[in-house]
């Protein structure tokens, strides 16, 4: 049986309102609630690949406490890294116009981490908890590119202030790594950790 079919049936809770993972889980067949997640995104872990799956944990668990038994949550965070500083949404076109001047040119990793959390009986949880790493290599940008592309309205909410499935597409030299995680998903990595989570549930 194909694991969107067995889903199908099984309320599923995305806790991110981010359009974009919506979209990769429909790429599936997936189809989840949208609830995002009020958590706290204060962490202070420096390295990267800790700190997404610490909140994507945080952002799961926070939705689950309000789901009933039999429910599958989905939390996710991500956060691109060059040098060891790490970058998440710029929220204006000035920080954006800063952080695409660090990856112009360069190579950077992106990383996904992400929280499956199944609600149990009684308020307990069964959860897997994983990151993905992708490196993303850029060409240079000059300064009116940069700066077009950052007034744009689309950088503003993507970690590291561009979004490799829109218009900064036409700077990227190439990949090594999963494509949707960069967008904000690894798919493969997600299904394959769904069926060991699931486990003979899912193989009866």
């Amino acid at each position: 049986m194909r694991l969107s079919e067995y889903l199908k049936d099984r309320p599923i809770v995305l806790a991110s309102g981010s359009p974009r993972r919506k979209e990769l889980l429909a790429q599936i067949g997936i189809f989840p609630e949208i609830r995002p997640s009020g958590a706290e995104e204060d962490a202070r872990e420096s390295c990267p690949e800790r700190l997404v799956m610490e909140l994507a944990e945080r952002k799961a668990l926070d939705v689950a406490a309000g789901c009933g038994e039999g429910t599958l949550v989905i939390g996710a965070d991500t956060v691109v890294s060059v040098d060891g500083e790490i970058l998440g949404k710029p929220g204006n076109p000035e920080r954006a116009v800063q952080m695409l001047h660090k990856l112009s040119g360069r190579s950077h990793q992106v990383y996904t981490g992400v929280a499956l959390v199944l609600c149990r009986e009684n308020g307990r949880t069964e959860k897997a908890v994983f990151s993905e790493k992708t490196e993303v290599h850029v060409y240079p940008l000059d300064e009116d590119e940069i700066r077009e592309y950052a007034y744009s309205k689309e950088p503003l909410d993507k970690a590291g202030g561009y979004g490799i499935q829109g218009r900064f597409a036409a700077y990227i030299r190439g990949i090594d790594g999963d494509y949707g995680n960069v967008v904000g998903l690894p798919l493969g990595r997600l299904c394959h950790a769904l069926k060991q989570l699931l486990g003979k549930e899912f193989e009866n």
